[in-house]
């Protein structure tokens, strides 16, 4: 015998277990009174055993009733879930990405139409994160990320070095001009380290203070466009806006960045066509993008901000 009663019985008897009416039950699942009173019966016959009480038109739950219905449930609920699991999973038409809010704002989305362009076959869902629980749980397909490129239990290959620079507002007349003038100015916090950077500007260890502090690069960025302060932050981000003339690089100082940013997949797309267009793809992007860099910081003049 099949030990599992049919679904519909399940999913009538929770629906009045928690709504406490026939008459609600069958509103919210769309089905007549009679269909939920059919249901009820039959799965009491199925159970051999009364989940209700009975006064009338008056139901109330008996104790195994009681019992039942919570793990009914809770297991309707995990069936949801697994359900809208599988339903996201990423479709082999669509390519799911994670990236850091700053990298997608300051580099990655305007790269985007050029992707497009040579793979129209492809949806693109982009989401701004720092985790990676949705690609290990099969949620998305790949993430941008900077660090070691040593995560486990996923592959990753390297895309590109970055440089930290200091970053001011080309209109804001406060601004300071040379790399020591830095130590007088106001200050906007990142989560960038300064080390590396003051050393380049010949400043020893010095750290600053900071008079506001943000913990994502995209508001501390809309505050220096503001005129509230300069900030550290990375060339890669900012890079259009340098070249576009909004915001300019502070005593012209760069320093190596300590991480590195990586494209990150799970073994599981090992092989996959959809992989190998992105990755051959922003590799050739983050190739480009660094010779423009590389340029820039050596002080060769560099064409326009990326169009797309």
């Amino acid at each position: 015998m099949n030990p599992l009663p049919p679904l519909p019985a399940l999913r009538a008897f929770e629906a009045v277990a928690r709504l406490g009416s026939v008459v609600k039950a069958a509103d919210a699942l769309s089905v007549t009174h009679s269909a939920i009173s059919h249901q009820l019966h039959a799965l009491e016959d199925y159970l051999g055993l009364p989940l209700f009480e009975r006064s009338g038109r008056k139901l109330v739950l008996t104790e195994d009733g009681r019992h039942y219905a919570l793990q009914i449930r809770m297991a309707l609920g995990d069936m949801a879930e697994a359900t809208r699991m599988v339903r996201a999973r990423p479709k082999p038409n669509e390519i799911k990405i994670t990236t850091m809010p700053s990298f997608g704002l300051g580099w990655l989305i305007a790269r985007l139409p050029d992707f497009q362009a040579h793979f129209p076959q492809y949806k693109l869902d982009i989401r701004a994160n720092l985790g990676f629980d949705d690609l290990s749980s099969g949620q998305l397909d790949l993430a941008i990320r900077m660090g070691a490129g040593d995560w486990e239990g996923l592959k990753s290959e390297l895309l590109m070095d970055d440089m930290l620079l200091v970053v001011a507002a080309s209109n804001d007349p406060k601004a300071p001009k040379t790399a020591a003038e830095v130590k007088d100015a106001r200050i906007i916090g990142t989560l960038e380290k300064w080390s590396s950077w003051s050393k380049a500007a010949d400043l020893g260890d010095w750290s600053p203070n900071f008079a506001l502090f943000c913990n994502d690069n995209n508001l501390a960025m809309q505050a220096v466009r503001l005129g509230q302060g300069v900030a550290l932050t990375r060339l890669s981000i900012v890079f259009d806006a340098l070249l576009a003339g909004e915001l300019v690089a502070v005593g012209g100082v760069f320093a190596p960045h300590p991480n590195r940013y990586w494209l990150v997949w799970p073994p599981r797309l090992d092989g996959s066509v959809k992989l190998h267009h992105f990755m051959s793809w922003i590799k050739a992007q983050a190739e480009h993008s660094q010779q423009q860099m590389a340029a820039f910081v050596s002080g060769v003049s560099v064409s326009e901000p990326w169009q797309g």
